[in-house]
């Protein structure tokens, strides 16, 4: 008896359509009809070795599929991944060079300016990058939607390797404006290239993703930032040990390691650039950018139905004058639809700003920009205390007695401790643990743990610091934890999962960018704000505000529906596309 698999080859064969079939088969098959020895005339059948054969060859075939595809899944995660890791290298090194131009460019000043970049530059080239990222966000999310998501993905790292390179070489002008500006200016347009890999990595990661494990590799793939702010210190620690004894004898050394540092940021770019520009768009996207659905009209009530009408169409024009579809087929209903069909038939598409004036989506989008807003002016701001913890474990140091190799290593170190602590286990808790209580339940859980510690490190912020420095630490790493298992991860995942394909890109590319804003509103405004009446005297001051702020992602998360367990057309449901 054939396996049934066979039967299903010799009728196609029969039927002269061997399209459906996999190459290798075809080619088989094919073959076997050239031979007489295996196969007879007439219906005679195959014979019993040829059906082993043809049935292993059409294994391999469905195994080199599944192989292709499983590449391709590896190829997608591992570009994405290094790209955050990448990302948030460049973002958090700069805390680190920012030290290290203290001593290069300050090393004559006297008092407590010696060896430390005044506050206004210092600001100036922290704030760069989320400026830069800011605009980026809204511009490559858009472009994202409207020229494909792999496309503008491999542009965004092109321009993050050059102005990577440019940064490292940036340096004063005899007359005209010094390093802190230049390196400002080259650090906003490698943010507006970092600001593309947000919304297009959850897009392109999202979609390419199974219903049951697209949560888990969305925060997997965000989750690589905290090997990046660990990668930071560990290279700095490393390139300043070369040159040690050099610094050591001439601090202007420095002027090399700072450069180094900024440079090998656009290593790992560079590894897998050749990757994303080979990476292709997903199914789902290819459809619906194929279909100009921006441009002209639905077929139908979802774009699937739409291509199975043309296709329809197509074939009943080049089908014989006399002949006629059988009853129930999809050309028969389409060559006898009613007038109601006809009218389903020309609904038009709503545009971003039609399908957004209605409230029902409205507040999913700004639910997913508030809470992000909320949750990175604490996340920028609650930073304010990492010098007080690297003090506090002793690791911090004298900035003026100290050799300067001795006190970059010691607070490089000190700040790998901390992301150990609390900052990477929590992207990995919420890795193992997303699908199985849900984003908004992990986001509520964040936002009202973290309200709860910023209420307690505030309230109680000089009691804690003078009784016990091992109870600030426990209290700032235990913040730390619940920024990454909460909003952290869920503020990223939420958005590439909840709005139509059409508008995914786009519309992450928003609620990212308002979480620039609120990193900016962190460090180019609560940052001047610590200080008010002494030395950190008005850090207890801002962790009561970061309180606050937590409290409002608490209650913008009503607003966000739950994902878990849905495909992304249920989530946001096709019908609500068209008028």
């Amino acid at each position: 008896m054939l396996p049934p698999l066979v039967h299903e080859i010799e009728a196609q064969r029969r039927t002269r359509s061997l399209e459906l079939l996999p190459s290798r088969s075809v080619s088989i098959l094919s073959g076997l009809g050239k031979n007489e020895n295996t196969v007879q005339a007439g219906n005679n059948g195959l014979e019993e070795a040829d059906e082993e054969l043809l049935q292993r060859q059409y294994e391999l075939a469905q195994l080199d599929r599944t192989t292709k595809r499983n590449w391709e899944k590896l190829k997608k995660l591992t570009v994405c991944g290094v790209a955050f890791l990448n990302d948030a290298y460049d973002m958090f090194a700069i805390n680190i060079v920012a030290m290290i131009l203290g001593f290069v460019y300050f090393n004559d000043a006297t008092g407590s300016a010696q060896n430390t970049v005044p506050k206004k530059w210092d600001t100036l080239i922290k704030i760069a990058v989320q400026v830069g990222c800011l605009l980026g966000q809204l511009v490559m999310g858009r472009l994202g939607d409207k020229v494909g998501r792999t496309t503008v993905y491999s542009a965004s790292l092109m321009i993050a390797i050059i102005t990577t390179i440019a940064s490292a070489f940036s340096s004063s002008m005899v007359k005209g404006i010094n390093v802190f500006v230049v390196l400002f200016i080259w650090r906003v347009l490698l943010g507006f290239g970092i600001g593309g890999d947000y919304p297009l990595t959850a897009t392109i990661v999202s979609e390419y993703a199974s219903v049951h494990n697209r949560g888990k590799l969305m925060a997997a793939v965000f989750a690589f930032q905290g090997f990046g702010n660990v990668l930071a210190p560990i290279v700095a620690i490393i390139v300043t040990a070369c040159f040690k004894s050099s610094i050591d004898a001439d601090v202007l050394t420095l002027d090399y390691v700072w450069r180094i540092i900024i440079g090998v940021g656009c290593i790992p770019g560079v590894a897998t650039l050749y990757w994303r520009l080979t990476m292709t768009d997903s199914e789902r996207y290819r459809h619906v950018h194929d279909s100009h659905m921006d441009d002209g009209y639905a077929a139908s009530g979802t774009e699937q139905e739409k291509v199975l009408v043309q296709e329809d169409q197509e074939r009943g024009s080049l089908a014989p004058e006399n002949e006629t579809e059988p009853a129930g087929t999809p050309a028969a209903e389409a060559a006898h639809a009613t007038p109601e069909s006809e009218q389903l038939q020309t609904r038009r598409v709503k545009t971003f700003a039609q399908y957004f004036s209605e409230w029902r989506h409205l507040k999913v989008l700004l639910g997913t920009s508030i809470a992000w807003f909320a949750l990175d002016v604490a996340f920028y701001g609650i930073n304010l205390n990492s010098a007080i913890v690297i003090g506090a474990i002793g690791f911090a140091g004298n900035i003026t007695t100290d050799q300067p190799s001795r006190y970059i290593i010691r607070n490089c170190l000190g700040n790998i401790i901390i992301n150990i602590l609390g900052s990477v286990p929590g992207y990995w808790i919420s890795v193992f643990t997303i699908e199985r209580l849900g984003r908004k339940k992990i986001q509520l859980l964040g936002f009202g743990i973290l309200a709860v510690l910023y209420l307690v490190l505030g309230f109680g912020y000089h009691q804690i610091l003078d009784k016990s420095a091992g109870a600030f630490i426990f209290i700032f790493s235990l913040a730390q934890l619940f920024q990454n298992f909460g909003p952290n991860v869920t503020t990223f995942v939420i958005p590439g999962e909840v709005f139509p394909t059409r508008f995914r890109a786009t519309a992450h590319g928003i609620s990212a960018a308002m979480g620039k804003l609120g990193a900016i509103v962190a460090q180019g405004g609560f940052l001047q704000l610590k200080d008010n009446g002494g030395k950190d005297a008005w850090i207890n001051h801002l962790l009561q505000v970061f309180a606050l702020f937590m409290v409002v992602g608490f209650a913008v998360t009503f607003w966000i529906p739950e994902s878990k367990g849905k495909s992304l057309e249920e989530i946001c449901d096709e019908r609500e596309e068209y008028y």
